[in-house]
């Protein structure tokens, strides 16, 4: 029985060579891709596309969550919430704090995710009553709601604190929902990133349409 690759692997080697044959017709082929191959970390339907045509592409699938992240201490987690929020199609990231953030995480797919910046809590408030966005806070705090027993609004900003301190409390202020993820161990928290993953996750099995997924 043949083994079924899944639409990120390519068994021994990452990504593609060039082009094998008559380049194909489309102005969302990349020249340069085609004749020199595609390395990137995208999946197999986008192999050879422009960025600019993968991020046209994405803008059709996206989401109706937003996801935003603290920043106020170059938090490391960020690039990993980005690439989560990319592999989740995520409508964008909001970077609340600090403009500046430590991309290395994010695995470069930080350039087909709509990533904005928010100087503060209240600045991601208006933001979301703007466009009729619920805000959703994550945060192990007294008084927040199991997010294993509480529907996720379909329209919200999902909103993470950073690691170490946790969520602020002028976010948590801003918040029209608090929801916390059940632990069993010793530690006090789980990773940031990792907080990140499984609301989001969360909201893709009550909302998403799984036929849809690569």
């Amino acid at each position: 029985m043949t083994e079924q690759l899944g639409p990120t692997e390519w068994g021994t080697s990452v990504g593609v060579g060039p082009w094998d044959g008559p380049w194909p017709a489309g102005e969302h082929w990349d020249p340069e891709l085609l004749e020199h191959g595609d390395r990137r970390n995208v999946v197999d339907h986008y192999r050879y596309w422009r960025r600019d045509a993968i991020v046209a592409d994405l803008d059709m699938r996206r989401h109706e969550f937003h996801v935003a992240i603290e920043n106020f201490q170059h938090d490391h987690n960020i690039g990993t919430v980005v690439r989560t929020a990319n592999a989740f199609a995520a409508a964008a990231v909001h970077i609340v704090g600090r403009r500046r953030w430590n991309r290395r995480g994010a695995m470069v797919t930080d350039r087909y995710q709509h990533v904005h910046h928010q100087p503060t809590p209240a600045d991601l408030r208006a933001f979301a009553t703007e466009r009729g966005l619920a805000v959703v806070a994550v945060d192990n705090s007294p008084g927040a709601q199991p997010v294993e027993r509480t529907a996720l609004p379909r329209r919200c900003v999902l909103l993470f604190g950073q690691e170490g301190p946790g969520l602020s409390d002028a976010s948590r202020a801003e918040a029209d929902l608090v929801v916390s993820i059940a632990q069993f161990g010793s530690t006090r928290s789980v990773n940031a990133g990792v907080a990140a993953g499984i609301v989001m996750h969360g909201w893709i099995r009550e909302h998403a349409d799984p036929d849809a997924a690569w």
